[in-house]
């Protein structure tokens, strides 16, 4: 069993910075890929990000490639997203989320995460 919890959420204007962190419990963090999903109100529960067990592979939702960077630090059980250049229709509840079986294609279908956190309100004005 894994817990995963977020932090790092607030109001921002556009064109600002956030860092999202995902700090997890449990010793078999390391063996997960980690995803980052973003859900607005009355929108569905969307890709962002996802970075594979050992930090090596990654993969961005088109809106945000350029902008946003996933990374991990697997002695601190912590995945990171490093979000730039924010833009209004980045405003969401942020989610961080964790898969356990290793794929040969990193996962960006929220169906196939085991492990979710509760979630970071992200606010971007304009």
């Amino acid at each position: 069993q894994v817990q995963l919890v977020e932090s790092g959420g607030g109001l921002v204007q556009a064109g600002g910075s956030l860092r999202l962190s995902c700090a997890a419990s449990g010793r078999t963090f390391s063996r997960y890929a980690m995803g980052w999903f973003r859900q607005a109100p009355g929108k569905e529960r969307e890709f962002v990000a996802v970075i594979s067990w050992s930090g090596g592979s990654t993969y961005y939702a088109d809106s945000v490639k350029g902008r946003f960077t996933i990374s991990r630090d697997n002695a601190k059980n912590t995945v990171y997203l490093q979000m730039n250049s924010l833009k209004p229709e980045d405003t969401a509840v942020y989610y961080c989320a964790a898969d356990r079986r290793w794929r040969v294609v990193l996962s960006t279908t929220p169906d196939e995460y085991d492990y979710w956190g509760q979630g970071t309100q992200v606010t971007v004005s304009s």
